[in-house]
């Protein structure tokens, strides 16, 4: 039974979503978007927490699921690197998940918190590379990266729209990568 009362059919009355350890976790289902569903609707399946992948995998994975339009769930992918990786490297990943986070917003329609954290994961993230002396840290083009999430913060902000978060997704490698 949920706080106001309500009952999920598919999860039993008293049951509380919890981990093995006793943690406190969200399984209803969730959109492409990372909206939660009710429960027993069909969702997107979701990105395991705490996988160590190298950085080259957390680039790709990522990479994968913002171009099909999941930039939740590739914040989830960063948010491993940024917990697993080299304490030098946190604030890299941090900001490229706020990025993603700043994305998931603006697809959903909240144009300020879009704009915000876009802004926000493109500071961040240049400032690590400006500190650490790497312009494509594991490939990564940090300066592309970075004016596409200006370029996307101010477009939400004039039209006040939601975006197309799969048509709008940056390209973090290479010469092209923001798009």
């Amino acid at each position: 039974m949920g706080s106001t009362g309500e009952t999920y059919p598919d999860r039993p009355g008293d049951a509380r979503d919890r981990d093995s350890e006793g943690r406190a976790r969200n399984a209803r289902p969730r959109d492409g978007l990372g909206r939660p569903l009710p429960y027993g609707a069909d969702g997107v399946p979701r990105q395991p927490e705490g996988v160590v992948r190298t950085p080259q995998e957390t680039v790709t994975e990522a990479q994968r699921l913002l171009e099909e339009g999941k930039p939740f769930h590739a914040h989830e992918v960063f948010e491993d690197a940024w917990k697993s990786g080299p304490d030098q490297e946190r604030e890299l990943w941090r900001g490229l998940a706020q990025l993603a986070v700043g994305l998931t917003h603006a697809a959903r329609g909240n144009s300020t918190g879009g704009a915000r954290l876009l802004r926000r994961g493109a500071g961040a993230a240049e400032a690590w590379a400006s500190g650490a002396g790497q312009a494509l840290p594991h490939g990564i083009d940090v300066v592309s990266v970075a004016a596409w999430a200006r370029e996307l913060a101010a477009d939400v902000e004039r039209t006040g729209r939601p975006v197309d978060a799969g048509g709008r997704a940056p390209r973090l490698r290479g010469p092209e990568a923001g798009r």
